[in-house]
């Protein structure tokens, strides 16, 4: 049973470019989730019945983690 292998150089190319994306959301949470950022929605206003500065939060974080996701299902 053969098995597609990459090569090695091959192998290490995709894991550095994948550890760079992985750093670069790393920075862009810290990003997000930094005080100017959300001080912006830091309001006393609501979306959908819920405070701005919440669902700022929770949607920061989901998009945090689908990007997450596809930088470590990506091939390449």
């Amino acid at each position: 049973m053969a098995m597609d292998k990459a090569p090695l150089g091959e192998t290490l190319k995709t894991k550095g470019a994948r550890g760079a994306r992985l750093v670069c959301l790393f920075l862009l949470g810290c990003l997000l989730f930094n005080y100017p950022l959300m001080a912006l929605f830091n309001v006393h206003a609501t979306f959908l019945g819920v405070p701005v500065l919440y669902a700022y939060i929770f949607f920061a974080w989901a998009l945090l983690i689908a990007l997450v996701a596809a930088v470590m299902e990506s091939k390449g």
